[in-house]
């Protein structure tokens, strides 16, 4: 078998070859963030609350990158489950050609359009000023951060999430050092402040594109004489998109969840709370690493299965990688309850600032086992080429806020409370309309794939 066969052997072992080495990667990349924020908590209060804000807008670039990221992995995975190397080649061609052309418009994009949106959250001031100067600035490097996400999406179709790991663990130091380099004007170099923080982040992605090219070139399954044979393709752009569109527009969703929770919070809370919520976010993406290196190896598994056709180890993926899912986040969830006024004056020594992360995480963890059944349900359907149920549920979870929110916070006069009680209860029920809608599409593809084995028995 070769190596990034995974139609066959033991599923567990592929899971494990597979996440772990991305969960580590999330977690330096985390680590990079957090470490970002800590930096930015020196400056200053409105520091942070700039960054916080930003999330949203800066998510934009990572929509669009895990969308084609998305695409690529699993239509890649799908190609060489069915043994069609030349489909693979195409198909990178084409996703790296739609990553350099959308990554060159955000380029143009960015000095129009920030600042506006920046306004939207109700940003004033001079967290509205920093977080504008940050955002622009890495906007300028969006090139960089789409070729890393297709790269990687390359690679994982394959089962190799090494490179990325490597990239991320790489660029975890570079920033430690940059970050406080180009921040505070150390050794004689101007003091940029948040800006310093953005430069940092692009040098690194940067530097992420020309390693991850790299280590793709030299995969097992990379043909130089096929990868200059293969074109642009209008079909094979409209199969991505098909894959991309949903996926990024799914990604998106999250970034306008932030928006209106950035918005209520703002609303109830103001600034302090604000800061507060950005760093509890960097706590809670920790507990998530694993689970999304899961996500990794259950979409890999299931696109490749899916291309060959095997029906069975679809199931068995699925009901394995949720299981180990699930158990992760139980002993995280724990772990977050008693510790989190430690781990949130990490970022932040404001008494307001401590308390009001810490009620948020101990409320929140109420909605951490729904991350897994939702991101693991969603993967499977991506891995089976069903990919638009993604962002209907994404755009139920990020619309109902508004009305929920206001009710909780407003009608009912929770307060901010209403908005954290107001993310669990959403979650759960998006949860119960994923378990339902997942389990009636797989019954379709039994009966499916069961009819073309058949059919195949009988010529």
């Amino acid at each position: 078998m070769k190596k990034y066969d995974l139609t066959e052997g033991s599923i567990l072992s592929h899971v494990k070859a597979i996440a772990i080495p991305s969960s580590v990667g999330f977690f330096f990349n985390t680590m990079f963030n957090v470490v970002d924020s800590i930096y930015a908590g020196q400056l200053s209060t409105d520091a942070l609350a700039g960054l916080s804000l930003s999330f949203p807008i800066f998510f934009l670039i990572i929509a669009i990158g895990a969308g084609i990221g998305n695409g690529a992995s699993t239509l890649s995975a799908i190609a060489i489950g069915k043994k069609d190397t030349q489909e693979y080649h195409q198909l990178a061609r084409n996703s790296l050609l739609m990553s350099l052309t959308i990554g060159i418009a955000l380029v143009f994009f960015a000095p129009f359009a920030i600042e506006p949106l920046f306004k939207l959250t109700g940003a004033y001031g001079e967290s509205l000023r920093l977080g504008v100067a940050y955002t622009q600035t890495i906007f300028f490097g969006s090139l960089f951060f789409l070729l890393n996400f297709t790269l990687n999406g390359l690679l994982a179709s394959q089962g190799n999430t090494k490179p990325y790991r490597n990239y991320l663990i790489i660029g975890f130091f570079m920033n430690l050092i940059l970050d406080p380099l180009l921040i505070f004007g150390w050794f004689g170099l101007p003091a940029l402040g948040t800006v310093g923080v953005a430069l940092a982040t692009v040098i690194v992605q940067l530097f992420g594109t020309v390693y991850l090219a790299n280590r793709w070139m030299k995969s097992e399954l990379f043909d130089i004489d096929m990868f200059k044979k293969s074109f642009g393709s209008l079909s094979t752009i409209r199969a991505l998109l098909k894959q991309v569109i949903p996926a990024s527009l799914n990604t998106a969703t999250i970034a306008l969840g932030v928006f209106i929770i950035n918005y209520f919070v703002l609303l109830y809370g103001g600034s302090q709370t604000i800061a507060a919520y950005g760093a509890a976010v960097r706590i809670e993406q920790l507990v998530l690493l694993p689970t999304l290196g899961l996500n990794v190896a259950v979409l890999s598994i299931v696109g490749q299965n899916f291309g060959a056709g095997n029906f069975e180890r679809i199931i068995q993926a699925r009901s394995l990688v949720t299981k180990v899912g699930a158990f992760i986040m139980l002993v995280g969830m724990v772990i977050i309850f008693f510790t989190s006024p430690y781990l949130v004056q990490i970022f932040n020594g404001d008494p307001i600032v401590i308390e009001a992360g810490t009620t948020y995480l101990r409320i929140e963890v109420l909605a951490f086992l729904t991350y897994v059944f939702l991101n693991m349900n969603i993967s499977v359907l991506q891995g089976i080429k069903k990919p638009n149920f993604a962002l209907w549920i994404g755009m139920f979870r990020q619309f109902l806020p508004f009305v929920l929110f206001y009710f909780l916070g407003t009608t009912l006069n929770m307060g901010i409370l209403g908005v954290w009680w107001g993310i669990v209860i959403i979650n759960w029920t998006a949860v119960g309309i994923t378990l339902i809608y997942t389990k009636a599409e797989l019954k379709k593809l039994e009966k499916t794939m069961s009819s073309a084995t058949l059919s195949i028995e009988s010529t």
